[in-house]
């Protein structure tokens, strides 16, 4: 089969969905991957056919992007709603085209994040099968809230009523742009109602977020989506010298956040680490490693499979993908969540007992930090998640949603 991908969005947006291209490749499918310009590089590595779309989410979490005052005073959804509504404005009718363009040929194409109303309009133009991928579940349950509400507890019907809330939230910011892209470029009526019921896999771990039992039959939770092992990967000499001369490491690293206080943020860690080793991941962040201790060695992206289990913690943002790599590792979790879907991981993690309650990055300090630093070293922490490590390293996630999509993609399934 001929399958398109597309995204929008962050490394951690990105990167699942060239795992999963690969394994459909792998599986014998022709793919193609409409992405962020950011992760070309990373397509272009394992040969995986890729084609950069409008815009810049980097430059958007910058002072001035759209996505700044998220990271500086914290997620909330009336600050989402514009900030995407802003990138729906700018990219939706180029997004849409070059979608329409792209899977005229194709047996299926596959969404993920604010790509979603862009797909569902093509896909229903072209009489293609379209399945949604995500890396958070948004489908309504009454197991939990939205994702993208901070943890807390509700009963069940409020549950669902706060997903149904969300979507409409999220399809009221990008209707306009979809329904001026659709008339523009298909001629179509404007389309009232959000699309509801279609296919849709989540790249989660059952043991994060157990299936609710309240789902449609076709909402699917996979396990997670991660790149191919690199079994002869090796470290350079100053990240092996480094591990090797001390007790594991703590790990900082936000990905691809970028715009919060770089200097509160910097200014807590070192005094909360007070001395400990400790590996440090710039990303995005913009900063300064030069002022950071000699306790703190810096490194460049390093596969998370071969790093994490070799570290003593994981200090992080709670993005999808890390939270889940993390986990993996078998090793406890420190988060500070920044906007999104990063305080419903931060929660998950919490409430299985491998990492301390959340405080958002934006209202990190020393004494907190130190706090939550002493609660992931202690045994208990570190036996829980060393059992929920063995429990996620075994899922398969990438085959699942491969066997999913030719199951939906089948002649005669749209």
């Amino acid at each position: 089969m001929r399958l398109t991908l597309i995204t929008f969005g962050t490394q951690g947006d990105c990167r699942p969905i060239v795992a999963l291209g690969l394994g459909l490749r792998d599986a014998g499918h022709d793919v193609l991957m409409l992405g962020e310009r950011s992760a070309a590089p990373l397509a272009a590595e394992h040969g995986l056919p890729f084609a950069p779309m409008a815009g810049d989410i980097q430059q958007t979490l910058e002072p001035g992007g759209a996505l700044h005052k998220l990271m500086t005073e914290g997620g909330n959804v009336a600050e989402a709603t514009r900030a995407f509504g802003r990138i729906a404005e700018e990219n939706t009718e180029a997004w849409m085209a070059q979608l329409a363009e792209a899977a005229r040929d194709a047996d299926g194409i596959v969404f993920s994040g604010l790509t979603a109303y862009v797909a569902l309009s093509v896909g229903e133009q072209l009489g293609k099968p379209v399945i949604g991928a995500g890396m958070f579940p948004i489908s309504p349950t009454r197991d939990f809230p939205s994702a993208l509400l901070p943890p807390m507890r509700m009963p069940g019907w409020a549950n669902r009523a706060s997903h149904a809330v969300i979507n409409f939230v999220l399809w009221r910011m990008f209707r306009n742009a979809t329904n001026a892209a659709r008339a523009k470029l298909f001629g179509v009526a404007p389309r009232r109602a959000m699309w509801r019921d279609f296919p849709s896999l989540y790249a989660v771990s059952p043991h994060l977020v157990p299936r609710p039992r309240d789902w449609h039959a076709d909402w699917l939770v996979t396990g997670a989506w991660n790149m191919p092992p690199q079994p002869d990967w090796q470290p350079g000499a100053a990240l092996r010298d480094f591990l090797a001369a001390g007790a594991p490491p703590l790990y900082i690293g936000f990905g691809s956040m970028a715009g919060f206080d770089r200097q509160k943020v910097v200014n807590a860690m070192v005094r909360a680490v007070d001395g400990r080793r400790a590996l440090f991941y710039p990303g995005w962040s913009g900063i300064d490693v030069s002022a950071l201790p000699a306790s703190f060695h810096v490194i460049g992206a390093t596969p998370h499979d071969w790093l994490l289990p070799r570290v003593a913690a994981a200090i992080h943002h709670g993005g999808a993908g890390t939270t889940h790599a993390v986990a993996a590792a078998g090793v406890p979790s420190i988060v500070l969540p920044f906007a999104g879907d990063q305080f419903f991981w931060a929660g998950r993690l919490a409430a299985l007992g491998v990492a301390p309650a959340y405080v958002p990055g934006h209202r990190i300090d020393p004494a907190r930090l130190a706090s939550m630093i002493a609660f992931a070293e202690r045994s208990e922490t570190r036996g829980k998640a060393a059992a929920l490590g063995r429990a996620v390293a075994a899922e398969r996630g990438v085959e699942h949603a491969v066997a999913a999509i030719g199951r939906y993609c089948a002649p005669g399934s749209a």
